[in-house]
């Protein structure tokens, strides 16, 4: 099961990859920042099954590192305007951060597979994906609504 698992957080990965690209030909909008943390959200009725639940530190440890994560993601995502309209950049380092922190979280898993449950596991995983997709789309969402008001009272700026 964990191996299936793991596949699967390297397929995820690479999906997002492939969407972030594509995304960043297209411009964007509030929606689309703020509705993938909220489909995300649907995933926490798996606490509804005891064998999910974690421990007040695992809930801790997953939610810090899943901020402290963010950040890296905050400071690779960054808007410009083009054409009248907001894009998100193409960034390099993206690309990297996105398949360091997968590497980190097979290791991650490996090594705390050996003393927590499978199903804890899970649920701390997803803590700590949640508490990284969070601030970072509430950075993105203050960085898009600076450009929009920018536009919005100077709508001829063109930065590129």
């Amino acid at each position: 099961m964990a191996i299936v698992s793991s596949i699967m957080a390297v397929i995820m990965a690479f999906l997002i990859l492939f969407v972030r690209m594509k995304a960043a030909k297209k411009p964007t909008n509030a929606k689309k920042i703020i509705l993938p943390p909220l489909f995300m959200s649907t995933g926490s009725l798996m606490f509804l099954d005891p064998l999910f639940r974690v421990t007040k530190a695992e809930l801790l440890e997953a939610i810090v590192l899943g901020a402290f994560f963010s950040i890296f993601l905050i400071k690779t995502s960054k808007f410009e305007i083009r054409d009248n309209h907001i894009y998100l950049k193409r960034s390099k380092a993206f690309v990297w951060i996105l398949v360091g922190l997968i590497v980190i979280r097979l290791a991650l898993k490996s090594y705390l597979g050996r003393t927590i449950d499978y199903h804890q596991l899970s649920g701390m995983f997803y803590l700590l994906a949640f508490a990284m997709i969070v601030p970072w789309r509430v950075a993105m969402y203050v960085s898009y609504k600076r450009l929009e008001r920018q536009l919005k009272y100077n709508p001829t700026v063109r930065l590129t």
